[in-house]
This record gives C-alpha cells, structure tokens and sequence, in this order.
C-alpha cells in the first residue's frame, strides 16, 4: 500500500513540472523499458576507452514486490526513477529529472535503504557505449559493466573486460546493493 501511495505522490507532484518521462516510449511500445544486461568487470583494460565519467548517489524511496521508487543524483543533475519487477533483462522504468537539492533533500530524509555511491565511466566498444559501475563505500570493489539494447535479442560483442553475465542475478541489483553491500557478502556466507 506504501509503494502505491509513493508512486501516486510522486507522480502527482511531478505532473505540473514534467509532462511526460525523461526516458520516452521505445520503438511503439506502449510503456517504458529499460533492456539491459550486466557483466563482472574482471580487468582494468576498459579504462583506456572511457568517454565520460559521472559520480552517483543514490537510494530507495520505497520498494515492494520487485517495484522500486529511487532518487538519484548523478553529477549535479537529480532524478527521480520509477522501476517495474524484472523480467528476464527487461523492466518498465519512468525517469524524470527533478533539482538536485530536491534530490539531496530525499537522500537524507526519506531513502529507505542504504545509499549506493559510485562512478559511472561510459566506455566505448565497438561503436557501442557500455557503462562501468565503480562502486564506492560498502560496496567497493565492485566493478559492474552494463550495457542498454534496444532489444532483448539486439547482438552485441562483450569487449575482453567483462566475465560473468549477472543480468538475472538478484544480488547485483542496485536496489538489492543497498541493503546487503557486497562488502557484506564474506560475512553472510
């Protein structure tokens, strides 16, 4: 019920400063989708490929039954994201940009969950952009490499940096990152 209320809310709020979502409707779809997968970086070649690189913190407003309402600031830019349960490597997303000191304010008061710091690099591969997560904080020494599709069937070459696939693994979603560091995972096991 929370999440509902939350969602409500934000997007009641956001209606007469943003009228339509940040990240639009791919290809005729009639929602939102993000497609991506992820992959362990597993060495430092990437870094002679890097574009751009931007510092994130981020955490979760609210989070139920694989629904997340998350704040984000990436630079000096927030945004407020709204993401659906995953399927296979797709999920809805809704993203609107809001004021970073709206953003810092939500950080501190109302994030629910632990707060994700770390720094996004772009790097370019094979005239594809893929993103590399350096994590920072509970969380470092986590390196994720990911890359968006336009579909879940697009091809793509994995570039010689990355291991494992982990799109489908729970544990390296950011939202899960948040509340079980993967500093922590020693620990657990």
């Amino acid at each position: 019920m929370f999440l509902a209320v939350a969602i409500y809310a934000v997007m009641d709020s956001l209606s007469a400063h943003s009228p339509a979502p940040a990240r639009f409707l791919q290809r005729g779809e009639d929602m939102a989708r993000e497609i991506e997968r992820k992959f362990l970086v597993i060495n430092d070649q990437w870094q002679s490929a890097v574009v751009a690189k931007h510092p994130i913190r981020q955490g979760y407003l609210a989070q139920q039954q694989g629904v997340s309402v998350r704040v984000r600031l990436r630079g000096e830019q927030g945004w407020l994201t709204i993401k659906g349960p995953t399927t296979g490597i797709s999920r809805q997303e809704y993203e609107y940009p809001i004021p970073a000191q709206q953003a810092h304010e939500m950080l501190d008061t109302l994030a629910t969950s632990g707060i994700i710091e770390k720094i996004r690099y772009q790097v370019r591969h094979h005239q594809q952009t893929w993103e590399v997560d350096t994590f920072l904080g509970r969380n470092s020494g986590l390196l994720i490499a990911e890359i968006e599709l336009e579909s879940e069937q697009q091809p793509f070459d994995l570039p010689p940096w990355v291991g494992d696939e982990v799109s489908q693994d729970p544990r390296y979603f950011n939202a899960r990152l948040a509340d079980h560091p993967y500093q922590e995972w020693s620990q657990e096991a």
